[in-house]
């Protein structure tokens, strides 16, 4: 994964809620055997209408179309478990969602692809989807190693996140580079465990 220090951009609010992973990643975009192409997938339904790009459409608009960061509204992410719609989130350059809640599996993809999910109370996120929604005011730096979210000029809000989590976003490790760290004392116990256990 691409590890997660400080991150400065544009946040564009999102804030309908429940919106489902085939909003995310529409099913046509589900066909391929590999990544390539899922950043034109991203909430493509949204994004485009016949003749082109939708205007009315947040990502579309002057000052959000480079935005790294989305305020979203709750259960965001919920529907089908499909791993492609935090890929094709990346590939559009979103580097960390904002919201009060998350649905289980897609929070768990974000967490093992590198994309950051940040849960604050409901207020909070209003006030912050209120602040981004004028593009004079849209920009936030997101520092992991303090816990923080600064809004250029403006406050810093605290966010919670599991130690190991966010060890592992510092770091850049997924599940199987996390594990590999301790590869040593693996073969160790493999190898003892057999002289101990000699009949498997």
């Amino acid at each position: 994964m691409t590890p997660f220090h400080s991150v400065s951009g544009v946040a564009a609010p999102m804030m309908t809620p429940n919106i489902d992973t085939d909003v995310i990643m529409p099913k046509m975009f589900l066909k391929g055997v590999d990544r390539s192409g899922l950043g034109e997938g991203a909430f493509n339904l949204l994004r485009f209408r016949a003749g082109g790009p939708n205007p009315d459409f947040v990502l579309n608009r002057d000052g959000y179309r480079d935005a790294c960061f989305l305020v979203v509204g709750p259960n965001f992410g919920c529907g089908s478990s499909r791993e492609h719609a935090v890929w094709g989130l990346q590939q559009l350059g979103i580097r960390a969602l904002i919201g009060t809640s998350f649905a289980g599996i897609f929070g768990d993809n974000c967490a093992n692809n590198g994309l950051l999910t940040i849960s604050l109370d409901a207020a909070t996120v209003g006030t912050l989807a209120g602040i981004v929604a004028s593009p004079a005011s849209n920009r936030l730096t997101i520092d992991l190693e303090p816990q923080t979210i600064r809004i250029d000029g403006g406050s810093t809000i605290p966010f919670p996140i599991e130690p190991a989590r966010k060890e592992a976003f510092l770091t850049g490790r997924d599940a199987i580079s996390s594990t590999l760290v301790l590869a040593d004392d693996i073969r160790a116990f493999e190898a003892r465990h057999r002289a101990d256990n000699p009949w498997f």
